[in-house]
């Protein structure tokens, strides 16, 4: 895909095409950005103290499960999906609900580079066992938080909660073409 044509944050509106633009609307638009910028690194700042106090407040030992990483990204992934819902559907948009707090606080609380350099420490003093544990329950729990965190939050709102395939509008269904049964009737 051409880089134009990629999916943007509607929040942030596009920069306009250089070759078109006045160079005053130009200026303004870098200046729109960098707001963004800033919006992301106070919210990373927030996000990223959070995670070192709770590593603090509970060290692993040597050899021992990474409790504070699991928690924290457990906890983000939770709290990603709540975020979501609200920023997407329940709260009138705004420019900077979702950098501040999805992809700054968020996304500077959660840590794959630690839980990743946590695997690899884990791996070189030979725990086989607690390594594939670590692994395999932080990519579940995470997943198992995002949806909770969004059936939770879709819930408090009052907003339907998307199961999936069978709960599509009509018209959606209707493009799907539907898997016949030994007899040739649709199932």
């Amino acid at each position: 895909m051409p880089p134009e044509t990629l999916p943007v944050d509607p929040d942030a509106e596009p920069p306009p095409s250089p070759r078109r633009a006045r160079p005053s609307f130009r200026r303004t638009a870098r200046r729109r950005q960098w707001d963004i910028l800033a919006a992301i690194a106070v919210g990373g700042g927030i996000g990223s103290v959070a995670r070192y106090g709770l590593a603090q407040a509970w060290p692993t030992p040597p050899g021992g499960f990474p409790w504070a990483t699991f928690a924290t990204n457990v906890s983000g992934s939770f709290l990603l999906g709540l975020l979501m819902v609200y920023v997407l559907d329940v709260w009138p948009p705004t420019r900077y609900a979702r950098p501040f707090l999805g992809v700054g606080v968020l996304g500077g609380f959660t840590t794959f580079s630690t839980y990743t350099v946590e695997l690899r420490g884990l791996l070189a003093a030979g725990h086989w066992s607690l390594t594939d544990a670590y692994a395999l329950t932080s990519l579940i729990a995470g997943l198992g938080a995002v949806w909770t965190g969004i059936a939770a939050a879709r819930r408090a709102a009052r907003l339907p909660v998307r199961r999936g395939p069978s709960r599509r509008s009509r018209s959606a269904a209707s493009a799907v073409p539907r898997p016949t049964s030994s007899k040739g009737r649709a199932r």
